[in-house]
């Protein structure tokens, strides 16, 4: 293997203009967007309804699949042993614009996904509330006491929401979204988000609008009722775990499930994170506040960077006062699909 090919990649986004988008991605963060709607960034992604190409280094112009294809477990790491047998990546990380309510929707587990929708993913996920307006709110759950009959019957009546748990959200919330969860972003809000490398979405309510064409949206309800964890009552926000703290530097863990652990890192100006890539897992860093250099590479305010599992030792210098999200997959929580 030659040592060039395994240094830290930035993509170029690939953007989805569904209808509840809007240009907040422009006005809030001065990025260059094609005309039109646009709804969600994918910033790292290798999935086929979007896969981002690499922007630097000797790799630029690849798909992230292409890298994948050369690099194997040096780029995605033995905890992701999984993905690389199915020629998966592992993780997909988007920003999305809710300039408008997204639907009502649910995703399926591995389980239900790989029996109804060939080879695709479950999808669990979690959400950093990057900018939100004074009164921005989730749907996150269901009320006590929803059963599926009920639920489907509100549904037919158009009186769902009485059933639907409403969230309030402000700029820094982090939220985990558990496969099975009833969810939906309503509008004002802009989020990073962190996910199972999949696009499998149950649409249950989509707020008695019509798509581009004029028509309504398809739903889909009986596959969503089979996969709705009726149990799921009133989550809250996720609640950060103080990891580590000193020499200019904080972490705390947001969210941790078997697909991948995401912590918020703070830096002081001039602290330096001295991290290691050692083969296991590949790393994620996406900076949200401030400037800072990682290795040779610069890295601007929202923006991802994917760093390969066998980056070895790395430091990030921060430019001024930073925050980062780092996601990873952990030894303890990787997916084995023999045990599910």
């Amino acid at each position: 293997m030659n040592d060039a090919s395994i240094y830290p990649l930035i993509f170029e986004p690939v953007f989805k203009d569904y209808i509840w988008g809007g240009r907040n991605l422009e006005r809030l963060f001065d990025r260059s967007l094609p005309a039109g709607i646009v709804a969600e960034s994918w910033e790292i992604a290798g999935h086929e309804d979007g896969t981002t190409k690499v922007k630097n280094g000797l790799f630029a112009g690849l798909p992230l699949t292409a890298v994948q294809d050369k690099l194997g477990l040096d780029l995605i790491g033995t905890n992701n042993t999984w993905a690389n047998e199915r020629d998966k990546f592992p993780l997909l990380v988007k920003l999305l614009d809710a300039n408008k309510p997204l639907s009502v929707q649910v995703h399926p587990d591995d389980a239900y996904a790989l029996s109804h929708e060939g080879n695709e993913l479950g999808k669990t996920e979690m959400w950093v509330v990057l900018e939100a307006t004074p009164d921005a709110a989730l749907i996150l759950g269901l009320q006590p006491n929803t059963s599926s009959e009920q639920f489907r019957q509100a549904i037919n009546d158009g009186n769902l929401e009485q059933f639907l748990h409403r969230l309030p959200i402000a700029a820094g919330d982090a939220v985990c979204v558990p496969a099975g969860t009833v969810h939906a972003i309503l509008e004002g809000a802009v989020i990073a988000e962190i996910q199972q490398n999949s696009n499998t979405t149950y649409r249950v309510y989509d707020w008695n609008r019509v798509g581009t064409d004029g028509n309504p949206r398809p739903v889909h309800i009986d596959k969503a009722i089979d996969v709705i964890n009726f149990n799921c009552v009133e989550p809250g926000l996720a609640k950060p775990q103080l990891v580590y703290e000193g020499q200019g530097i904080r972490r705390q863990e947001l969210c941790s499930n078997r697909y991948f652990t995401t912590e918020r890192v703070e830096l002081e100006d001039g602290a330096a994170y001295e991290g290691s890539c050692n083969g296991s897992s590949l790393e994620i860093w996406g900076l949200l506040q401030g400037s800072a250099k990682l290795l040779s590479t610069h890295l601007k305010r929202i923006q991802f960077v994917l760093l390969p599992a066998a980056l070895g030792a790395y430091t990030i210098k921060a430019q001024g006062k930073c925050e980062f999200l780092r996601t990873y997959v952990s030894e303890k929580t990787a997916v084995n699909f023999a045990e599910s």
